[in-house]
């Protein structure tokens, strides 16, 4: 088999159950799922140290379920058989609740960075929220798998969360923004929030 087909030279690409352009909205969306699934595979490679295995293999279990989720948005089929599911979603709200507990109190705005690993997961948290915004715009005109959304808009709480703890247990201080009142007052609250 060869890699390239010559099909899409001409600006469009094949989706499940038809073809689109290649700047249709749907293609923009899975497009972005993929994308963020690279740059969760790269901040994987930063996580090395035994102290991150839980992360660790968290991000490879999302790195199936965004293909999973970009699977069920590539499709036009009515009749497909969605994979993404309410468990992905349970799972990423239940490690949230475990890692807001594990970082230190938050009180204001961070900027992102830190280590050069937690800096990885701010890009992953950056890319999700354009996927989802763009999941949102193809929604608008287009028939989705709702959970994919729920899905998308959660794992960027995750990356926020994870993020924090990464630079915990790396022992490196977040950098909080120097121009922030205190805006989370009582507890141990995400800045990311939407």
């Amino acid at each position: 088999m060869k890699l390239y087909t010559r099909t899409g030279d001409e600006g469009k690409t094949s989706v499940i159950g038809g073809r689109l352009d290649k700047n249709h909205i749907r293609v923009k969306a899975y497009g972005t799922l993929d994308e963020l699934n690279s740059f969760v595979g790269l901040a994987v490679t930063k996580l090395q140290d035994a102290k991150f295995d839980d992360i660790r293999n968290e991000l490879v279990k999302i790195q199936h379920e965004l293909f999973d989720c970009g699977g069920d948005l590539s499709s036009v089929k009515k009749d497909y058989p969605y994979k993404a599911n309410a468990d992905m979603i349970t799972f990423l709200e239940e490690r949230i609740d475990e890692y807001i507990k594990e970082a230190p109190e938050l009180e204001r705005f961070i900027l992102p960075g830190g280590s050069e690993a937690s800096s990885a997961i701010h890009v992953c948290r950056t890319v999700a929220r354009r996927g989802e915004r763009e999941i949102v715009e193809l929604k608008q005109d287009n028939e989705i798998n709702p959970v994919v959304l729920k899905y998308v808009n959660r794992l960027s709480d995750y990356f926020f969360a994870i993020a924090r703890v990464i630079n915990f247990r790396a022992g490196v201080n977040d950098v909080e923004y120097e121009r922030s009142a205190i805006v989370f007052r009582g507890g141990k609250r995400k800045a990311d929030a939407e």
